[in-house]
């Protein structure tokens, strides 16, 4: 599979791949971030599937409330959506 026109733009600029690195360490770190991903990882440990290698991982449903699912499910669902940070179509 080839790769898509903004990962050859970073396996072959480290200019911008140091750029985006920048932006994603400084977005990560907002307290939205920090917040939303504090929840998941409690809701990961009470419900027993953090750390143990089972593949699933917590999401937020449309309802408001947390469910198991698959990781790669719930990671690549936003992945095309406007003003994803992934890669688009």
């Amino acid at each position: 599979m080839a790769l898509k026109k903004s990962a050859r733009n970073y396996k072959k600029s480290p200019a911008s791949r140091k750029t985006k690195a920048a932006y994603d360490k400084k977005y990560d770190a907002t307290p939205e971030r920090k917040k939303r991903r504090a929840e998941l990882v409690k809701a990961n440990r009470k419900a027993g599937t953090y750390g143990n290698g089972d593949g699933l991982d917590m999401s937020h449903t449309k309802s408001g409330k947390l469910v198991k699912e698959k990781a790669s499910t719930n990671r690549a669902r936003n992945k095309y959506k406007a003003g994803s940070k992934k890669n688009k179509k």
